[in-house]
């Protein structure tokens, strides 16, 4: 079960990554596929979306490859 729930957050947020062009996108996306990945390995949610969400609004700032806003 835990498998399933990993393959199919994995393929949500995947399949938004096209669309992601925003802070408040990426932010969103990283707060839902953090805290799927954090009920799935049984750790916090809240603290899983809270870290995700940080994650996906300041990926661009830090350069992380595959994050850079498309103009």
């Amino acid at each position: 079960m835990r498998t399933t729930r990993i393959l199919l957050g994995l393929a949500l947020v995947g399949g938004l990554a096209g669309c992601l062009e925003t802070d408040a996108e990426r932010g969103v996306a990283g707060a839902a596929a953090g805290a799927l990945i954090a009920d799935a390995t049984d750790n916090s949610v809240i603290t899983g979306a809270a870290i995700g969400g940080l994650a996906g609004v300041f990926c661009d700032d830090l350069n992380v490859p595959g994050c850079q806003p498309r103009y």
